[in-house]
């Protein structure tokens, strides 16, 4: 692996920078392997896996395994994630933990693993995870409703558009567009796509982004900017800048000297493979000290459906009063109730693509649940439960025939170790597997 030239005279003089252990940890080109679990779904950690030591769900593995050919990964279980980027929990608990029901946003949300992390910590706050890219949008909505959350809304808008929702939010996450050179390790491709103009572009285009979605803070509020580089023009630069052009005040975030993290700049942290078990990332945390005017935001009225209208899908759900039904196109959804008039509201004003949980679609003789309800916790069908094996469960997610002895007539939920996975209707001579095609696993 040859590092860019450039790069490395870059970083010269930078806090925490060791020029040769730097060369070396990426000449060995080994990465940890890291995942998070989720607490709702057991919050359990493979066997003989170390946790991460600024997250507590958090789990080295000794070795990478095939997640695609793990039922827990597609039934939300865990998460595939760096280890660094789980240092996001270190600077929401320390300046928006007591938060009651925050809302926040993840501006620059996939592939979804900042933002199940953050659902994992708002409690019964509102979560919005938002993609720009549109080609990148599936995948981050498809995590979600893996992870199983109700407390989500999934939007697909330019950061300028989300200045509609002036003050709105207290929890601000910006993990920018970057020039990649801290993931050069498990990504080696970036080496031939790094130059000091990428660097200089990404640094305008990072401007950009923050001084659009500025304003959707609210006072007081906590803005959380991270990248995937070691450049200082992506990182301390951006926090100068920060503090220079807008009320910005930035927060320092208590370390245990022990994790091996940096501090650096003002309130800004480094986090060097050789010096942890992560990849590169720089974070800060800065909070908003000065108002923008006050948040303008007409309520409009939404169409919820009425208890009689929601009765398909509120037969389906354990706690059916706790929730507020909207129709979307064909599909019934259950918002929380304490957030559906944000929720709804949302949807006035940004293209959404999901919100609350799906939980199926009417026809005229029945409800046919969809695969996000069954990777919920809303899930209480009058449907029975079918446990699958391995075996069976793989053969699920291929969309194989599948043959279970004893199963009764009509819709059931398969589960793999007690959770989740999706929805199979028993018919007479057959079984008809609902799992979703375009996530069908292709893998033998």
């Amino acid at each position: 692996m040859t590092l860019p030239v450039a790069l490395i005279e870059s970083l010269r003089g930078l806090p925490g920078f060791d020029e040769a252990a730097f060369v070396a940890v990426h000449e060995r080109g080994e990465a940890p392997v890291s995942v998070r679990v989720n607490p709702a779904k057991g919050g359990a950690g493979p066997e003989g896996s170390r946790v991460v030591p600024w997250c507590p769900a958090g789990r080295y593995l000794a070795s990478r395994p095939s997640f695609i050919l793990d039922p827990s990964w597609h039934a939300g279980r865990y998460y595939v994630q760096e280890a660094s980027s789980m240092f996001v929990e270190q600077a929401f608990r320390q300046h928006a933990g007591g938060v009651p029901s925050p809302r926040v946003l993840d501006a620059c949300a996939a592939p979804g693993g900042k933002s199940t992390h953050l659902q994992a910590l708002v409690g019964d706050g509102l979560l919005v995870s938002n993609e720009v890219i549109r080609a990148r949008v599936g995948i981050l909505s498809e995590n979600m409703q893996r992870w199983g959350g109700d407390n989500v809304v999934v939007t697909s808008a330019d950061p300028r558009a989300l200045g509609a929702a002036a003050a709105f939010f207290d929890v601000v996450l910006v993990d920018a567009p970057c020039s990649g050179s801290g993931l050069f390790r498990r990504e080696p491709e970036a080496i031939r796509e790094w130059s000091p103009e990428l660097v200089e572009m990404c640094g305008q285009r990072q401007q950009r982004i923050l001084a659009d979605l500025w304003c959707s803070l609210k006072e007081g509020g906590l803005l959380i900017y991270s990248t995937c580089s070691y450049s200082f023009r992506e990182n301390e630069a951006i926090v100068d800048w920060l503090t220079r052009q807008f009320a910005a005040e930035p927060l320092p975030v208590k370390l245990d000297p022990a994790w091996g993290i940096v501090a650096s700049g003002k309130s800004g942290y480094r986090f060097y493979p050789y010096l942890l078990e992560g990849e590169g990332l720089f974070m800060a945390c800065l909070k908003k000290t000065g108002a923008v005017g006050p948040a303008s935001r007409s309520l409009r009225p939404a169409s919820f459906l009425s208890r009689r209208e929601a009765e398909p899908a509120r037969a389906w759900l354990s706690s059916p009063d706790d929730y507020d039904y909207l129709l979307t196109g064909e599909t019934i959804r259950a918002l929380p109730a304490a957030l559906a008039a944000d929720m709804a509201w949302l949807g006035s004003v940004l293209p959404v693509r999901e919100a609350g949980v799906a939980v199926g679609q009417p026809t005229r003789k029945e409800l046919v649940p969809d695969p996000a309800l069954a990777l919920s916790s809303l899930v209480g069908s009058p449907a029975p439960r079918l446990e699958l094996t391995l075996e069976q469960a793989l053969a699920y997610l291929r969309k194989d025939d599948l043959r279970i002895e004893g199963a009764p007539q009509g819709w059931a939920l398969v589960t793999f170790e007690g959770h989740g996975l999706g929805w199979v209707k028993v018919l007479p001579g057959r079984i008809n597997n609902y799992w979703p095609k375009p996530w069908r696993v292709l893998k033998r």
